[in-house]
């Protein structure tokens, strides 16, 4: 990717953070110029132990399609993490599952737990031109989503293996809309929350610098806001566990806060006018499209418009932190025009990764480097050889110079050439190894080979900033000016004034 970091300011009282644990700039932002800054409940300031909330959606959708017909013989399937990650495409007319790199290229492909040929792939996406869109295609860019990715490839293996089992339609587009419809209900129904709510330490982790985060932000004179999708009753509850009690100052989380709003419905929230509501003790609704919001106090809907007028800042004075790319990044950014910061927690296991495979990781770009410099080798010997046979052929007499020469030009053309193939088998070889050192079914979650995947693409494109965890912010100024790197052409990578760095 192209974003890099730009580091805190190295005076004494700030600690330069750990890779992991950066900022990362695509889009210059200065703080000082911020006045209010918004923050995402699930999966920002709440940070869920993904294996047991993930498994816990798996296996309530999957009561629920045994509800709607599935045969009970589905409660056996077991949830799978490692071979979800987001940013991969489903395709919900064939059944099968992509990752596709920034240019729309599919790279691999399971179809259910099969993972498919090259020709297979060939045959399936390269007869016509694909815009990889809805409805047949649906993105997976949510952590939300990935159990019933998951649950869609088992599914898919099941029914064709029983096909007879089935008293439902079992083509693969039904199945994926029936897991969707289930898994919506599992969140809409509080089937998942209550449970939740019932064991917040089992599913939350705890962040222990993120109440001293929020105190520093605090601190400049910035106002804070939540903005959540979550209902008051969970969203009560959750952040009462993450902030209740941490500092003296703030006894209570809503302390922490200038304005908190709850059930936003985003990103309608940036796009529609849904008046904002005032909620009781008991987060019932009491008064709607109130004209003065007061701190403590918990309300309900609104639209973004309402909000800049009530907190008297708009636009790019407003900085927003959330995790899903499109309902927080993409429609704050397009629609209200705010500033925003992308939360992704697979960031600290993916850099962790790459330090540790550091040297692998030099080798393969080292390899590709050398594959290009062959390939150009190979091309103008090609051309040699072929304006030399040329050359011959018009004439009456071959001397013996001319057949020395032409036999130099192949053995020299022969002899890149099994260069060249010793070097594709070694990238092929050591690509795979690294991809398996991140994630054995997908590999990296930013990159699809030597490219950018979609989803790296999408974080390049949408996050003016991108960082693991809310808390990664208390190790920087509050007036920072996160500067993003110089935009490089690959003219002007290729003249040496930029080099490739790894971690």
């Amino acid at each position: 990717m192209t974003a890099h970091s730009t580091g805190p300011l190295q005076a004494s009282s700030f600690t330069a953070p750990s890779l992991p644990r950066q900022i990362f700039v695509n889009r210059n932002l200065r703080m000082d110029s911020i006045k209010a800054i918004g923050f995402d409940m699930d999966y920002t300031i709440a940070r869920y132990k993904k294996i047991h909330i993930e498994t816990l959606a798996h296996k309530l959708t999957i009561e629920k399609l045994v509800a709607r017909g599935y045969p009970s013989e589905i409660t056996k399937l077991q949830y799978d993490s490692t071979f979800v990650i987001r940013g991969l495409t489903v395709d919900k007319l064939l059944g099968n599952i992509l990752k596709l790199d920034r240019h729309g290229h599919v790279g691999s492909v399971y179809h259910g737990r099969n993972l498919l040929t090259k020709t297979q792939r060939r045959q399936a996406y390269r007869n016509e031109k694909l815009r990889f869109e809805a409805p047949r295609f649906s993105l997976v860019d949510t952590n939300f989503e990935l159990p019933e990715i998951c649950l869609f490839a088992d599914l898919i293996d099941y029914t064709e293996k029983n096909p007879s089992k089935l008293k439902v339609k079992a083509d693969p587009w039904q199945i994926f809309d029936d897991i969707r419809e289930c898994i919506d209900e599992v969140h809409r129904d509080d089937s998942l929350k209550a449970r939740i709510k019932k064991n917040l330490s089992r599913y939350i982790e705890k962040d222990p610098e993120l109440a001293h985060t929020l105190h520093k932000l605090r601190s400049s004179g910035k106002k804070l806001f939540l903005l959540t999708n979550s209902f008051g009753e969970y969203s009560n509850a959750v952040m009462s566990y993450v902030l209740n009690d941490l500092l003296p100052e703030y006894p209570n989380w809503k302390n922490y806060f200038d304005i908190i709003l709850v059930g936003a419905c985003k990103p309608g929230f940036f796009t529609q006018q849904e008046p904002i509501t005032k909620l009781d003790e008991n987060f019932t609704p009491t008064e709607r499209g109130i004209k003065r919001l007061e701190k403590g106090c918990i309300y309900q809907g609104g639209n973004s418009r309402d909000l800049e007028h009530l907190m008297k800042c708009e636009g790019e004075e407003i900085l927003y932190i959330g995790d899903h790319i499109y309902g927080d990044i993409v429609r704050s950014k397009r629609s209200a025009f705010w500033r925003n910061a992308l939360i992704i927690e697979e960031l600290e296991e993916e850099l962790s990764q790459s330090i540790q495979i550091k040297d692998d990781l030099e080798r393969l770009y080292s390899l590709e480097e050398e594959r290009r410099g062959l390939d150009d080798l190979a091309n103008f010997h090609r051309q040699e050889l072929s304006l030399h046979q040329k050359k011959l052929k018009s004439k009456n007499r071959i001397s013996k110079a001319d057949q020395r020469k032409l036999e130099q030009l192949k053995a020299r053309r022969d002899e890149i050439k099994r260069e060249l193939k010793k070097v594709i088998k070694a990238l092929e070889t050591l690509t795979e190894q690294v991809d398996t050192a991140f994630n054995p079914f997908w590999g990296m979650l930013f990159k699809q080979n030597q490219e950018n995947s979609k989803f790296g693409e999408q974080v390049t494109k949408h996050a003016c900033l991108y960082t693991s965890r809310v808390s990664n912010f208390l190790n920087y100024s509050n007036f920072q000016f996160y500067r993003s790197p110089r935009d490089l052409l690959p003219h002007e990578k290729s003249n040496g004034s930029s080099k490739s760095t790894l971690p």
